[in-house]
């Protein structure tokens, strides 16, 4: 698999051969060919492989709450991984998703990032909810939803015109402190006293 990635980043999607994986592994062509009809189903098989990566790396994420697990969840999704091939790879796999409408293989791969993304967001926000840590009066499921579309969108607009995903990040770290987070009283008592210091100096 890790040939299949250079070569990604080396052709792209749309230019990427059989021949050109075998290239940067010890395997020939026949060889790929042996285990995989086509590039179709080695990319399948290559996306199954970065769906089991990515479900490591946050499930192995090291939080002490639901609300420090959600922001080290966002983070991850939004913090380009070290590496000079990584804008290539990233262009590649948008390259891939968007084979997904064509492609009922590469869709349903692609379906299992999202539902994982997806199930991982809320349930870590219902066990915030369950402990009080996150405010009780909104859906998790639709707030996950939202979740995930904001993080796939900033991933997609990162590769397409080079908006900066850390500046989506600060935005979202920012809405969950304060639209998420559970006030306490002391917090209210404070925004009280913000609110009736600022009438009192107002005109």
């Amino acid at each position: 698999m890790e040939a299949t990635y250079v070569a990604l980043c080396k052709h792209g999607y749309a230019s990427l051969r059989m021949q050109d994986i075998a290239a940067e592994s010890s395997k020939s062509k026949g060889t790929l060919h042996y285990h995989y009809d086509s590039k179709q189903e080695l990319l399948s098989a290559f996306l199954e492989y970065l769906y089991d990566s990515f479900a490591a790396r946050i499930d192995a994420l090291e939080a002490d709450g639901p609300d420090e697990r959600l922001r080290a969840l966002i983070e991850t999704v939004l913090s380009p991984r070290d590496g000079e091939t990584e804008q290539e790879f990233r262009t590649a796999l948008l390259e891939i998703k968007a084979q997904g409408p064509y492609d009922d293989e590469f869709r349903v791969q692609l379906e299992a990032f999202d539902h994982l993304l997806h199930e991982r967001l809320e349930s870590t926000l219902l066990d915030g909810q369950e402990r009080g840590v996150f405010r009780d009066d909104f859906d998790a499921e639709s707030i996950a939803d939202f979740l995930v579309t904001v993080l796939n969108g900033a991933q997609t607009r990162h590769v397409a015109v080079g908006h900066p995903p850390e500046q989506t990040r600060a935005q979202l770290l920012d809405y969950v402190d304060r639209h998420l987070v559970a006030t306490t009283d002391a917090d209210a008592a404070n925004g009280t006293n913000d609110a009736n210091a600022a009438e009192e100096r107002s005109p």
